[in-house]
């Protein structure tokens, strides 16, 4: 089984439910998609043709059935459109009360609650399989990393801060909700549910393989991290409403790239700039998918689609800056759409109903330690004098993955921490690649193991070890970017 980030596959024409394949769970976004009790028993009644209701129109079965492709796309893009609709025409909208990502978050999440959707449909899986590595090229067009990288030290350091913080949660979640009905898989869960929501360098499935988590207990983390993130996106968009969004020429303190009038190709009709921008993107995501597989067969495990392809990305927009930033799509209009869909996505996925049948005490404790995580980063943050819109934006990138991360600050508006929060996520990533995830997580794993009951001496391993892993990323980062 695998997770599809992220956040964040299109199923084989032998499979109608994408079921957790162990070469998918590199993906970066942070979500997962289980499956759930809806996919096993249709299963069930692929071994015998007999009632519709097997079918999934019966009573048993969801409103818009897993198969019906075109019925789930039809929410996804409706749930998109109206939410980008709301921003700009409702009452509640233009009050800034009701910003258009928070909508499709929650009119997936309804739809997933209420039994209209599966939250397995193999069209979830294929939205986060391509829309979401295709948006990271389009939020960083303009991205050349000779000229921003000087603006990503702030993103790097409150995306730090979001990292200790996300272990502090942890340790304060696992003594309030042991999680005892797991037995011997319950510190084996809050460890890989770490590491999920540490900003996406090391995959939830690929924690549970390592460290022996039941078949059982993984699906059930998977289906309670989903309904998590759901909530905690809806959440993360209400404490951002009031937040206006940037003039499009923005040159504040962590301005990305403007795009001169100089590099603007006025013989280039919109519409073909679009398509050679979409052309462009599934060129450097066909690049990445090829870098990603290479990487797999050197042994080289973390290395995720979406990372990968912002690397790429980046590198592209470095060398032939000029050619890449006339391809640009004016204020991030297609971006902005793919992290809509990918938001409804979130929703959808996110089956609070499955969670509470399967694993309500794993649903406790992630509620838990996210809550505890924005509440430091923001607290905390607030402290150091970080801005608001930062913090917030910093983690998103920790329990969503650094393509969430700058898809909050485009649908936001904010456009100049897109490139700068992407950046600071791929490089953290990187850093945590290059010194060994394998080893942070016998570390973490040997504390916790040998500190069971004792709730003090988990606080002190984890914060302390991630706080001293925080302070050397922050090293080299300050080296980096001087």
């Amino acid at each position: 089984m695998a997770a599809a980030t992220a956040v964040f596959a299109p199923a084989s024409a032998s499979t109608t439910a994408p079921l957790l394949h162990r070469r998918r769970h590199d993906q970066s976004c942070g979500l997962a998609i289980a499956q759930s009790p809806s996919t096993r028993a249709s299963a069930r009644c692929r071994l015998r043709p007999a009632l519709p209701s097997c079918r999934g129109y019966g009573r048993g079965g969801p409103l818009v059935p897993a198969s019906d492709h075109w019925g789930n796309w039809t929410l996804l893009l409706s749930a998109a459109a109206l939410g980008l609709w709301s921003e700009k025409r409702s009452p509640a909208g233009k009050s800034k009360a009701l910003a258009g990502a928070l909508l499709s978050v929650l009119l997936g999440l309804a739809a997933s609650c209420a039994g209209a959707v599966a939250a397995d449909a193999p069209a979830f899986r294929a939205a986060l399989d391509y829309l979401l590595p295709l948006a990271v090229p389009l939020l960083l067009f303009r991205a050349d990393l000779c000229r921003a990288r000087r603006s990503a030290g702030a993103p790097i350091r409150a995306f730090l801060l979001g990292s200790v913080a996300t272990a502090i949660g942890t340790a304060v979640a696992f003594r309030l909700v042991p999680m005892r009905s797991l037995g011997p898989d319950s510190w084996k869960v809050a460890v890989a549910l770490m590491s999920r929501h540490f900003g996406g360098a090391v995959s939830y499935v690929a924690v549970c393989e390592g460290i022996g988590v039941s078949p059982s207990a993984m699906e059930a983390g998977l289906a309670a991290g989903n309904a998590i993130r759901a909530l905690y996106f809806a959440g993360l968009f209400a404490l951002a409403a009031k937040i206006p969004a940037e003039d499009s020429r923005s040159t504040g303190e962590y301005s990305e790239l403007p795009l001169p009038a100089d590099d603007i190709d006025t013989n280039v009709l919109p519409a073909a700039r679009s398509a050679m921008a979409v052309a462009a993107a599934f060129a450097i995501c066909r690049a990445g998918l090829l870098a990603t597989s290479k990487l797999g067969q050197l042994g080289i495990q973390g290395a995720s689609l979406p990372f990968v392809t912002a690397i790429v990305a980046v590198t592209v927009a470095t060398f032939f800056p000029s050619q890449i930033m006339k391809l640009a799509p004016a204020d991030d209009t297609m971006a902005v759409i793919v992290m809509q869909v990918l938001f409804a996505v979130v929703g959808a996925n996110g089956s609070i109903v499955t969670a509470i049948n399967t694993a309500p005490s794993i649903l406790a404790f992630a509620s838990v330690q996210v809550g505890v995580h924005l509440l430091l980063t923001l607290g905390i943050g607030k402290l150091l004098g970080f801005d608001r819109k930062l913090l917030l934006v910093a983690s998103a990138a920790n329990v969503g993955g650094l393509t969430s991360a700058g898809g909050v600050a485009a649908v936001k508006g904010w456009t100049s921490l897109v490139a700068p929060a992407i950046l600071a996520g791929t490089l953290v990533t990187a850093i945590a690649a290059s010194v060994g995830i394998l080893s942070v997580t016998l570390f973490i794993h040997f504390y916790v193991a040998n500190a069971i009951a004792k709730a003090g001496r988990i606080v002190v391993g984890l914060g302390g070890f991630v706080t001293f892993v925080g302070l050397g990323f922050g090293a080299l980062a300050a080296k980096f970017m001087k």
